[in-house]
This record gives structure tokens, C-alpha cells and sequence, in this order.
């Protein structure tokens, strides 16, 4: 487990602002972002710094996407809501942000023969005519785990890194006890 990785790959989050917001005045301070009511009934606002996405409601709620990092999402919404303020938004009180997904990918630094893998495995999919990995659903956490050949994975669904890295452990656990993890020489 020590030679394990996993890096943060997105992090999506809902934001509510706790205010009602005029997209019509939000759209003018918003640089590089786009409002089409007639396609969409927010607002696509990107930032560069930190480098998200944001979907910008009447309502005051947010989504905010392509984070790396939680400390992203923090700082997207404080510069969001510094900007509204400026344009005399007012809001009940902090806002509220909550993680609804995180993506990692990862290498677990040895190959797998994925036939074998999910003959033995419960709780997996394995359908290499329409997709090259194993599906692997932890229940607790819940996540998804995407398990390739090469060792290499994606873990989505989890909402927090402990949670990936426990979503981790449990398949590690489930490799050894089916003696799929070779021992290193």
C-alpha cells in the first residue's frame, strides 16, 4: 500500500451563496463565461485562477468543477463572492460548500490478469469487448474503482481522499485475499 499513488484528478462540488442573484448583472463581472437562458438556465463561468468551472444559478447555488484541490473550490467561491459583493449582492450568510464527487487516478505498481480478477471479485463488471477494466463498487465508502491491466486505476464517487484511500484498501484487500497480488521477490 505504501507504493500506492493516487493523484486528485476533479473535484466537484454544490455551493449555495444564500442569495438570490440577477444573472443579467452576474454575466458582466463574470470574465470568460457565457449565458444563453434560452439553452441553459445559468451561467458557464470560468476562472483561471484556480483553474474551475462554475454554473451560476438565480437561485444562489453553485456547481463548481475541475477543482484539484478542496483549497480550490475555497478560493473560487470567495473570489465569486467578493466579485457579487462588489455588484451589491447580499448574502444571509457564508456560504456552503459541499463535495459531491471526487476523481483520483492512481497506480497500484503491478499488472493484473483482469479475466482472473473478475472471476474472483465480487461486487465487478468486466465486459473487455465494451470497456478495457474492471468496474470495481465499494459499498462503504461508496466509490467506483476502474482497474486496468497495467495496475493503473481511476477511483470516482468518493467525496473525500480518505475516502478514496479507504475505497483503495478495500480492493487491495480483496486482490490479496484471492491471491491476485503477486509478492514481490
Amino acid at each position: 500500500m505504501s507504493n500506492v499513488e493516487l493523484r486528485i484528478e476533479n473535484i466537484v462540488a454544490s455551493v449555495d451563496l444564500f442569495a438570490s442573484l440577477d444573472l443579467e448583472k452576474v454575466i458582466e463581472i463574470c470574465p470568460h463565461s457565457k449565458y444563453n437562458p434560452e439553452e441553459f438556465p445559468g451561467i458557464i463561468c470560468r476562472f483561471d485562477e484556480p483553474k474551475v468551472a462554475l454554473l451560476v444559478f438565480s437561485s444562489g447555488k453553485l456547481v463548481v468543477t475541475g477543482a484539484k484541490s478542496v483549497d480550490d473550490i475555497q478560493a473560487a467561491v470567495s473570489k465569486l463572492v467578493e466579485m457579487l459583493s462588489k455588484i451589491g449582492t447580499k448574502f444571509g450568510r457564508a456560504p456552503e460548500i459541499d463535495i459531491q464527487n471526487m476523481v483520483f487516478s492512481g497506480d497500484l505498481k503491478m499488472e493484473f490478469n483482469l479475466d482472473a480478477v473478475a472471476l474472483v471479485l465480487p461486487n465487478c463488471e468486466y465486459e473487455p469487448e465494451q470497456f478495457p477494466g474492471v468496474i470495481y463498487r465499494v459499498k462503504d465508502p461508496k466509490a467506483v474503482i476502474l482497474l486496468f491491466s497495467s495496475g493503473k486505476i481511476v477511483c470516482s464517487g468518493a467525496k473525500s481522499e480518505h475516502d478514496a484511500w479507504e475505497a483503495v484498501k478495500k480492493l487491495l484487500h480483496e486482490l490479496d485475499k484471492y491471491g491476485l497480488i503477486e509478492e514481490e521477490a
